[in-house]
């Protein structure tokens, strides 16, 4: 947990007990909210949201190994813009993220980390990373958004969020027009497959994460 002695972040203001713990994390924390969507949209950054409660064990170590990192914080702050959410606080918010996590064939669990385009559409996640591949996973995610499979990110994070019915995502501050969107289930295994698939399960730690109740 951070000390108090480090500068408060914008978390500091809110109620959550968890989001508090995270108020002195150098990550440039953004609570959930109109405010962090704007400004993704506004400069076309793509979303870290991490998802947690205050009394989850391997929140706590992510957060001691990564969030409380100024090197790893500097890549988050420079390439996303970062949502912190108390799943107890925003129940909503941790479903429609959780369910997009395990439709993407993996196993859900706490810390759940999720990265979505500027539209708060997902397209990649996991629970619990190693630092390591934690920056890892982060410097090839940025790479690919700010170069040539931007648009292949985004076409595929448009095409899950109508197959996971869009109109849920709304509510969260996506949106999209999904009449007349078809997807059949041949289509619907290869975009989880491939979402699944996009970064290198054994250096991005995914598959080996521990699980949680």
């Amino acid at each position: 947990m951070s000390t108090t002695s480090a500068p408060a972040n914008r978390l500091a203001h809110e109620t959550s007990p968890y989001l508090l713990q995270h108020a002195h994390n150098p990550v440039d924390w953004y609570p959930w909210g109109p405010e962090a969507l704007a400004r993704a949209q506004a400069e076309q950054k793509p979303i870290i949201v991490s998802i947690g409660y205050a009394a989850c064990h391997w929140c706590h170590v992510m957060e001691r190994e990564s969030f409380e990192n100024e090197q790893v914080a500097r890549v988050m702050n420079e390439y996303f813009v970062c949502i912190k959410v108390d799943r107890e606080e925003r129940p909503d918010v941790d479903q429609v993220y959780m369910e997009a996590v395990q439709a993407m064939g993996v196993q859900g669990g706490w810390p759940l980390n999720v990265m979505l385009t500027p539209e708060a559409k997902p397209f990649y996640g996991g629970t619990y990373f190693p630092p390591t591949n934690w920056v890892k996973l982060l410097e090839n995610i940025a790479q690919a958004y700010a170069g040539e499979h931007r648009a292949e990110l985004d076409g595929s994070a448009e095409r899950f969020a109508q197959v996971l019915q869009a109109s849920e995502l709304e509510k969260y501050g996506a949106t999209g027009d999904t009449t007349g969107i078809s997807v059949n289930d041949e289509e619907f295994k290869l975009l989880a497959y491939n979402l699944a698939q996009r970064y290198d399960r054994e250096r991005g730690g995914t598959n080996r994460a521990p699980k949680f109740p």
